[in-house]
């Protein structure tokens, strides 16, 4: 579809931005007084993704003034490289560090306005006229010299169509996995619901510690090399943040250990390696499963190394079990630190988790890995989608710089 519509596309008139977009100056002193409900800071827009899904209440108090309207643009001209551009499909006010943009004149449909913004030469000119080191911003001149071929009116409603079905299927993908999601931490709170760690006797016949079904080793392999020892593989607190399972399709790190320390922190198939420590208590003790045996491939700093009782204990069931919100709050709170938070052994060998029995453990694991393959599924297939967006939009306005 997209290169029948080049096909027919006609040569164009090539234009300024500024000649057929205008800033919007429509201010308000007393957001609340004037009927406006909501506000929308930098930190509400997504990159890449035009549609406003979070927002503040102006109930809440907001210094903001710039008013914007439905189907008006979002622009964040402070650090143009997040790529933020958004429609609006409602009524309020805005950061200082948001352009408000809007047609101007007929020349311009005002549904193609947002998708020029989102194009990778005006990102590329838009970053090129930004000035400031650590918080860069382009400011309203530099974006109205930017330069691109404006199609007919008509070839215009063509491609937005065209860009619109494919913002359509996006959307649909979202959707699909934030309900997924959803269902997924419905299933996770009650497979795990908060463990009082009192010492009562109903407390203590639910609950079991983590350190009485699995040996807890720290790390304590870097990777450095060393003189007369073997040449092994190293994993690191990156690889346990990708999607949840730890395999040989990993670019592991080279490293040298000792016989003894391959055979103590060498990874065996069912382990669960979860982060130790970080500078963000929310990162910490993210778990990933051992898929098979590694034994060349040793725990790195920063990690540890949670290796099952099979009899008391499934692997799968532990790493969903850390996942759990109850399970986030714990670590939360025993974490150490200032400026950057650890949890010892003892704590963690003090995770509370239920006392169920072997079985039940299989049953309620594979529920919640089938229910979160299904979200790994679903990012895969939103993340092709919104490259194909992407490819869609970039083949079609080509022509921006000619």
């Amino acid at each position: 579809m997209p290169k029948t519509l080049i096909s027919q596309r006609s040569t164009g008139t090539k234009v300024a931005f500024g000649d057929v977009v205008q800033l919007s100056r429509e201010r308000s002193s007393d957001p609340e007084r004037d009927g406006h409900e909501r506000f929308v800071g930098l930190e509400h827009i997504d990159p890449s993704d035009l549609r406003i899904r979070r927002w503040g209440n102006v109930a809440d108090g907001v210094t903001f003034t710039s008013v914007f309207r439905p189907g008006q643009v979002l622009f964040g001209k402070r650090r143009a490289y997040q790529r933020k551009v958004a429609v609006a499909d409602f009524s309020g006010v805005c950061s200082g560090d948001i352009y408000v943009l809007e047609s101007k004149g007929s020349a311009l449909l005002p549904e193609l306005l947002p998708f020029i913004c989102q194009t990778e030469a005006f990102f590329e000119h838009a970053v090129g006229t930004s000035a400031g080191s650590l918080s860069p911003r382009t400011n309203w001149e530099s974006l109205a010299s930017f330069e691109f071929t404006l199609p007919p009116i008509e070839e215009q409603r063509r491609i937005t169509d065209v860009l619109a079905a494919t913002g359509t299927v996006v959307d649909a993908v979202d959707g699909l996995r934030h309900r997924t999601r959803n269902l997924y931490e419905s299933a996770l709170n009650s497979a795990f619901p908060a463990l009082a760690s009192g010492a009562d006797e109903r407390s203590a016949a639910a609950r079991i510690l983590l350190g009485t079904v699995c040996e807890v080793r720290p790390s304590g392999v870097d990777k450095h090399s060393r003189a007369g020892e073997r040449e092994v593989w190293l994993c690191n607190y990156l690889d346990v943040y990708r999607n949840g399972i730890i395999d040989r399709n990993r670019a592991f790190m080279k490293a040298t250990a000792t016989d003894r320390e391959i055979d103590r922190y060498g990874l065996r198939r069912g382990d669960v390696i979860i982060t130790k420590d970080s500078e963000e208590p929310t990162d910490i003790a993210v778990p990933s499963r051992v898929a098979e045996d590694l034994n060349d491939v040793l725990c790195g700093y920063h990690l540890a190394i949670l290796r099952p009782d099979r009899s008391k204990i499934d692997s799968v069931y532990l790493t969903h079990a850390l996942r759990a919100p109850a399970s986030r709050r714990y670590f939360r709170t025993v974490a150490q630190g200032m400026s950057r938070f650890g949890l010892t052994l003892d704590a963690i060998r003090s995770t509370p988790l239920p006392a169920e029995d072997l079985a039940a453990q299989v049953r309620t694991g594979q529920l919640l890995e089938s229910l979160y393959k299904g979200i790994e599924c679903i990012d895969k297939r939103l993340a092709s989608s919104k490259e194909y967006q992407r490819s869609v939009r970039e083949t079609i306005l080509s022509g921006s710089r000619k």
